[in-house]
């Protein structure tokens, strides 16, 4: 199993929608990089939820309930045939205890080559094993 860390912005769709609705296709991933990071996901796969603008913390878990299919809005494949524009589906799994600020996770040293630290505006990305269990631990999750 494979985790993901999926930004998103409070306003727009939070961590409390998803729990609420149950349910929802991730949309709005244009960034290659992103796109990459999804285009991977497999259903059963996890996400750690970030909330960005003034939070800037990881928030919640979510679980891939269907992987990465093609955008019925955007189609097209990849050379490798794979969704151009990927979307997955995911199910909300638990909340924070305790939500890991952005600046935590800079301040520590572990996460010094880790994405969400490296490129900030990337909304998508992989977590490594590594670095998901210590992220895990300190989030309460």
């Amino acid at each position: 199993m494979a985790t993901l860390l999926l930004k998103t912005e409070p306003s727009e769709y939070s961590f409390a929608d998803l729990r609420r609705e149950k349910r929802c296709a991730w949309t709005g991933v244009s960034n290659p990089g992103a796109r990459i990071a999804l285009r991977a996901a497999r259903t059963g796969d996890e996400a750690l939820i970030y909330h960005t603008g003034d939070e800037r913390a990881i928030v919640g878990l979510a679980r891939v309930a269907r992987g990465a299919y093609e955008d019925p809005g955007r189609p097209g494949l990849t050379p490798e045939a794979l969704p151009l524009w990927p979307l997955i589906d995911l199910s909300p799994l638990r909340l924070a205890t305790t939500p890991l600020g952005l600046a935590a996770i800079k301040a520590d040293a572990r996460f010094k080559e880790f994405a969400l630290v490296r490129q900030g505006r990337l909304s998508a990305m992989a977590v490594p094993p590594e670095l998901d269990a210590i992220l895990r631990m300190l989030a309460g999750l």
